[in-house]
């Protein structure tokens, strides 16, 4: 009778520098890292200490970096320059109403070349792709033409109408249209979905990073548009905050660093508090619409 004994094999447990090396490289991020957010924090930094200044300090090498005394007081002295209320909301509704405009018609575009066969489809889309090879300042001209014509220059339509379209956003959400399983659209059609429904609650929900990324992009760009406000306003009731800015920088006796400045930091301050809020969702909704 032969008896079976079994021997125990211990697993040795890998021990090693590989913790080590991960810890180090994460170091080595953050030093790369570090640098060049305070690079880009400097700017914000300087813009922020400027505005509390006295005039006298801005140019001065002997007062050093930091305000002797914060001058407060160079915030409403910029705010009583121009009516910064009304560039405010001004810039507000024109961003606001671009942006539900863009959002609307991308959306339809996208969705139609993306899942939909119709004559010309292909070179429609080309159309719409040559949009994004000429720059905006190119069709400043047959926008200005077309505004005048329409009747509507020096308003607020004005500002809002030549970018109710998108070419880019269109290109970016057909992209994201087309990741989604038609199986989902035709489970939605065998409910007696139509097209709307299928967009709504189908493709809708299932692109929404891509929507709040193209979404963050055209606020941002609207909201710091200079030059197309200028060119089709001539009043202070329409204009936005860019041209606020641009007003306090225009002086005989040179700019007034502190009060533009003071006005800057009213400006950006929106942006800023929207991304501060809303870090993690801006920050998610670009790492999940890339374009596959």
């Amino acid at each position: 009778m032969t008896s079976l004994s079994s021997e125990t094999t211990s697993v040795p447990v890998l021990t090693g520098p590989r913790p080590a090396l991960a810890a180090l490289r994460r170091g080595w991020l953050h030093l790369v890292l570090v640098p060049i957010a305070l690079l880009w924090l400097s700017p914000l930094l300087w813009i922020l200490v400027t505005s509390l200044k006295a005039r006298t300090e801005v140019f001065d090498p002997a007062a050093g970096f930091w305000p002797q005394a914060l001058e407060w007081g160079n915030y409403p002295a910029a705010l009583s320059v121009a009516p910064f209320g009304t560039y405010l909301v001004n810039s507000i509704l024109v961003t606001g109403g671009i942006l539900v405009a863009q959002l609307t018609t991308i959306t339809l575009a996208a969705y139609a070349f993306a899942r939909l066969n119709f004559p010309g489809k292909n070179l429609l889309f080309t159309l719409f792709l040559l949009q994004i090879m000429f720059p905006i300042y190119a069709t400043f001209l047959t926008n200005f033409v077309t505004v005048r014509e329409l009747g509507i220059l020096n308003s607020l339509p004005a500002m809002i109408v030549p970018f109710v379209a998108s070419g880019y956003g269109t290109f970016m959400l057909r992209q994201a249209f087309r990741q989604v399983p038609t199986e989902l659209a035709d489970a939605a059609r065998l409910d007696g979905c139509g097209h709307f429904g299928i967009l709504w609650h189908v493709y809708l929900p299932l692109v929404k990073p891509t929507l709040i990324a193209f979404g963050i992009i055209t606020v941002v760009t609207h909201w710091n548009d200079y030059m197309w406000p200028l060119l089709v306003t001539n009043s202070e009731g329409v204009r936005t905050l860019p041209i606020g800015l641009g007003l306090l920088a225009k002086s005989d006796s040179g700019a007034d660093w502190t009060r533009l400045m003071a006005a800057t930091v009213v400006v950006v301050s929106p942006l800023l508090l929207l991304f501060v809020i809303f870090q993690r969702r801006f920050v998610d909704s670009f790492m999940h619409a890339g374009l596959k």
